[in-house]
């Protein structure tokens, strides 16, 4: 059996070359990925730098904590708030009694230090201090630094592109290389025939294919592993140059992402050929006389219901989230994950997809029918070549169009819920002064508030807090669904339909940005969800100490212009401020996609060109024939070219069939949300993937149909 193993993977190194590179490149990305993310789970240990000369540092409180009910017991629950809370003031008389106290920079926005050094003993400073603040030592002390979680918050979204990068990578090579393996095993059933006639049992004949697999997944994920730790130090080095990663990332030396890459490597490979060696394994002697090129039996039971399962999964699944939690469809984690499951579904039943396509197709001419009618025929070549193209185009349509919907929509909504001409953004405005009159200038500041959902958890939502409540709703557009926005006061708030008390007339109890609370409430409007930036809004009186970071205004021509020019912000006219708030993508984000189509393209160009290499070579006997029928090396050519074209275009319709849905269910669950439903179909991103996909199969199957025909 060895022996026999050995001679075929020599014999056949070139229909082995494709699943061989395929396998090995996705257990190098894996590894490469593995590597990123490994180092993404726990930002650098930073020393403290405002106070690295004090030995212990007292800080106001900086996280609000509640009781929450956990089953029959009440646990703490603490969530952090925008900023500290200054250090008391009778505190600090004590302090500065017994100990010399350091302060570095201003006080905080609600008045007095945030934080303090002290030269002190730290157990005689915390006896003192109680539950009066916090008292930091050692290296907790750098919690005392500007924006302590920077480095943590830079890593969310890496670790998000590199885990949606590491599933796209499975997914495509699982597809590809199981693929592959299938389609091998169609091609080599006179082989297995022979084997029959020779006296081989089908045990034998599946052991064969599964030694095979295990020979090529081993090698294979070898060469993945050592290509994985050449390439993630050069990952590291282009995500931080576009900047996708801070300047300091670097991959680590752990050992996990190799064990992970290899073994799922070696799994692919021996799951891709699973269910290729029972099919094997079931050809008869007489499979040695046939020479028949129509397809029978090109969807197997497994296949079927696989593929019937995986698409049923995932339209229920983008069905049930639309219905249910249509906010969860703007979720890049939503968009990414669902749309394979439906992908993989229609890949997997393709085959009962191609032929009727082929069939309704009207070519012109001996060479058209002939393209037509070999692909309706060829039934696993077709589907084998479509389904490759298939996984690219709608990865390109669902990704880059999810995306750029979500983003459109966002910079629609925003426009749609003023009424301003001008608006003015930046970091701490000053109030605006000098206004004409007739002009109507609503300034509005970022803040949070604490909210309790029930018993059981406390949610911290973002907040916007209005300067002037009279020209807010005089400027506002925001989508009431009940009550009015005239009514906000010092005492009430507007909120959104996610708040479990969300009828007009309700008390809400909320904890301020700076853990003050609770402050009751009223509820005075109730306002659609949107894309998740409709409120809630409260007055400057339940937002101490936000500062202004937006400056609506209307009325009063150029002088009014010229007053907001003075609040120290960008003043922009509203369509142009709606359209830097909401770009159609970041170029950090756009390399991000880029990162994950290009993986997704590269396979489908190693799937394509070993397809179709293995899959013309056969051919001698059959382009021979047309040779002899009259037909000229040219009609040929054109013939095999032809019909990889179609199965190019039958994949990118499937995948633009796939887009549709996606973009579709995207769509209902915008209109659901009161949202405005701007999609986007991302058309030169996903014809450039089928230009590709065509160019390559094209050649692919033209160079081996050129050698033949000599």
């Amino acid at each position: 059996m060895l022996t026999v193993v050995l001679s075929g993977l020599r014999a056949r190194w070139a229909s082995f070359l494709g699943g061989f590179l395929a396998l090995a490149l996705g257990v190098g990305l894996l590894v490469t990925m593995g590597l990123g993310l490994s180092a993404t789970f726990h930002a650098p240990e930073r020393s403290p730098q405002r106070f690295a000369s004090s030995p212990v540092v007292v800080q106001g409180q900086d996280r609000l904590t509640l009781d929450v009910r956990r089953g029959p017991d009440t646990v703490p629950v603490s969530q952090r708030l925008d900023r500290p809370q200054p250090v008391d003031k009778e505190l600090l008389r004590e302090l500065r009694a017994r100990w010399t106290v350091t302060v570095s920079g201003g006080p905080s926005s609600s008045g007095g230090p945030d934080a303090v050094g002290l030269d002190a003993p730290a157990a005689e400073v915390r006896a003192l201090v109680g539950d009066r603040a916090r008292v930091l030592t050692g290296d907790e002390r750098r919690n005392a630094d500007p924006d302590p979680e920077r480095d943590a918050q830079a890593l969310v979204g890496l670790n998000a592109l590199l885990g949606t990068t590491g599933g796209v990578t499975a997914f495509v090579s699982v597809f590809v290389v199981a693929s592959t393996f299938a389609f091998a095993v169609a091609l080599r059933r006179r082989e297995f025939g022979l084997l029959r006639t020779a006296g081989a049992t089908p045990g034998q004949v599946r052991r064969m294919l599964l030694a095979e697999a295990t020979a090529l997944g081993v090698l294979a994920s070898a060469a993945g592993c050592a290509l994985g730790a050449a390439g993630a130090p050069l990952l590291a080095r282009a995500l931080v140059d576009g900047g996708l990663a801070p300047e300091w990332f670097a991959v680590g030396d752990a050992v996990w992402p190799f064990h992970l890459a290899f073994w799922t490597g070696l799994t692919v490979a021996l799951a891709g050929a699973v269910a290729a060696s029972r099919r094997a394994g079931k050809v008869g002697p007489t499979a040695a006389l046939r020479e028949a090129d129509v397809d029978t039996d090109v969807l197997p039971l497994g296949r079927a219901l696989l593929g019937t399962g995986l698409l049923l999964t995932g339209l229920g699944l983008l069905v049930w989230t639309c219905v249910t939690e249509p906010s969860e469809l703007l979720k890049r984690k939503t968009y990414t994950t669902l749309p394979m499951l439906l992908t993989g579904g229609v890949a997997l039943l393709s085959p009962l997809l191609v032929r009727p396509v082929a069939r309704l197709l009207r070519l012109r001419g001996a060479v058209g029918t002939l393209v037509r009618e070999n692909s309706a025929a060829s039934v696993r070549r077709t589907a084998a070549i479509a389904a490759p193209v298939l996984v690219t185009v709608a990865l390109a349509g669902t990704l880059f169009g999810s995306a750029a919907s979500v983003t459109r929509t966002r910079g629609v909504e925003a426009r749609e819920q003023t009424s301003a001409q001008y608006v003015v953004s930046g970091e701490e405005l000053r109030p605006v002064t000098g206004a004409p009159d007739g002009a109507v200038v609503s300034p509005t500041a970022s803040t949070s508030l604490f909210v309790r959902d029930g018993a059981e958890a406390v949610v911290k939502y973002g907040a916007r807090a209005v300067a002037d409540p009279a020209a807010f709703a005089e400027l506002a557009r925001l989508p009431v669904v009940a009550g009015d926005l005239r009514d906000l006061d010092d005492r009430s708030i507007v909120v959104n339909e996610e708040f479990e008390r969300r009828r007009v007339g309700e008390i809400v109890e909320v904890w301020r940005a700076d853990g003050s609370g609770p402050v009751r409430l009223r509820v005075v409007a109730v306002l659609a969800l949107g894309t998740g930036d409709n409120g809630p809004y409260v007055t400057r009186a339940n937002a101490p100490g936000a500062p202004l970071d937006r400056i609506d205004a209307r009325g009063g021509g150029a002088a009014t212009a010229r007053a907001l020019e003075a609040s120290g912000g960008t003043v922009r006219t509203a369509d142009a401020w709606a359209a830097a708030a909401h770009p159609a993508s970041s170029p950090q984000t756009r390399l991000g996609m880029i990162l994950v189509l290009g993986i997704a393209l590269v396979y489908t160009v190693i799937g394509l060109a070993n397809t179709l290499l293995m899959a013309t070579s056969v051919r001698g006997g059959e382009l021979a024939s047309l040779r002899l029928a009259g037909a000229t090396r040219a009609q040929i050519l054109r013939v095999v070219t032809g019909e990889a074209a179609l199965a190019t275009a039958i994949g990118t319709l499937l995948g633009l069939g796939v887009t549709a849905a996606v973009l579709g269910t995207l769509g209902a669950g915008l209109a659901s949300l009161s949202a405005p439903v701007a999609l986007v179909l991302p058309w030169a991103t996903a014809g450039a993937a089928a230009a590709v996909c065509a160019a390559v199969a094209v050649a692919a199957s033209a160079l081996p149909a050129w050698r033949l025909t000599r």
